[in-house]
């Protein structure tokens, strides 16, 4: 089926093949983990080139595609491949290709037209299949139990990177292959960071603390953000807090198939601009998941992408105030006909305890 979705793509341009490179989306066409391979895929044949590291891991994994071996390099198997089939007018994914990669190929295939594409494959995987979406339900559970975790273990005292290391220590243990991003343990005005990065800061009673954080569970991730005080918080924290959770649910309440990705952005952005606080509000309001932990759709003031069924999405509006602290809550939540299936069970409470 996704063969078949993407030899359609071929016909709309005027393509006899294209040339696929993009980890990602090799692995979601061809089922293929390997870190290295091109996939060619034409109307009538679908190959998958890589070198002796992964010979017999393409049987295994990616048994529909003829293996296409590279001895030395891939400028010169290629041209062979191409005047086999017979293709004149490639397409190839621009966004994974570097300059000097395009110029040595191009130059090895002489008559061949390369045809710059954006997002070809982003677009099929943008839409998740039921298969899809349960590694995402489970690949969530995992993250919902790693930050319950968390909350039983983290104690003021313990130092940012400390509290962070409960949390992968936990996932790996419980069956991820890794973290779907660098984990985020922000405390204090570390906070108003949003991508801060854990460190030796310790953690105080009565600090907020921002907590984002995914896995990776069978090649699928997940995403969540929960943020909260360990001790008495002060009332501005609460406030803003309060503010933040209430974005939140107008974005939740709105996304449904239909609505556009600026206007699943705006029912968060009013709330917090409405509020006072819009200048501190500077990300998107959220993104898709899936085998990368950031990929379409888009939600946000220059997103052209129109939710659809199926489609995940991240919601995770934030306040961040330079000096003081920072206030983001996320859920991963699936697109559906009239609203959505939120994957995330975390409760969300500003207070620890």
């Amino acid at each position: 089926m996704r063969l078949e979705k993407l030899r359609q793509s071929l016909a709309e341009e005027n393509l006899d093949a294209i040339l696929v490179s993009g980890a990602d989306n090799r692995r979601y066409l061809s089922g293929f983990t390997g870190s290295a391979g091109h996939l060619l895929i034409s109307p009538d044949r679908a190959v998958l080139a890589t070198d002796f590291r992964y010979y017999e891991q393409v049987g295994r994994e990616a048994g529909a595609f003829e293996l296409a071996r590279i001895t030395t390099t891939m400028a010169a198997l290629l041209p062979e491949l191409l005047a086999e089939g017979g293709i004149r007018r490639l397409g190839f994914e621009s966004e994974y290709m570097t300059v000097s990669e395009l110029q040595t190929l191009n130059k090895a295939t002489d008559g061949v037209e390369w045809v710059p594409l954006k997002e070809t494959v982003a677009r099929l995987r943008a839409i998740k299949d039921e298969a899809e979406i349960e590694l995402l339900r489970r690949s969530a559970a995992l993250n919902d139990e790693a930050l319950d975790h968390l909350t039983r273990t983290i104690r003021p005292g313990m130092t940012e990177r400390e509290a962070a290391w409960e949390i992968e220590a936990y996932m790996r243990g419980h069956g991820a292959s890794k973290v779907a991003f660098d984990l985020i343990v922000a405390a204090g005005p570390n906070g108003a960071l949003p991508h801060a990065r854990p460190g030796d800061r310790v953690i105080e009673e009565g600090q907020p603390v921002v907590v984002d954080m995914g896995c990776v569970l069978d090649g699928y991730c997940s995403d969540m953000t929960r943020t909260f005080c360990l001790g008495e918080p002060s009332a501005h924290y609460l406030e803003v807090w309060q503010i933040v959770l209430r974005a939140q649910e107008a974005a939740l309440h709105a996304v449904r198939a239909g609505l556009s990705g600026v206007a699943a952005d705006a029912a968060a952005r009013d709330v917090i601009e409405a509020a006072g606080y819009g200048e501190q509000f500077g990300h998107g309001t959220g993104h898709g998941v899936g085998l990368a932990v950031h990929e379409k759709p888009r939600a946000g003031r220059l997103s052209e992408d129109t939710l659809q069924a199926g489609m995940s999405l991240t919601v995770e509006p934030g306040i961040y105030l330079p000096g003081q602290f920072g206030v983001r809550i996320e859920d991963l939540v699936i697109v559906r006909e009239d609203g959505i299936e939120n994957l995330t069970g975390s409760p969300k409470a500003p207070v620890l305890g």
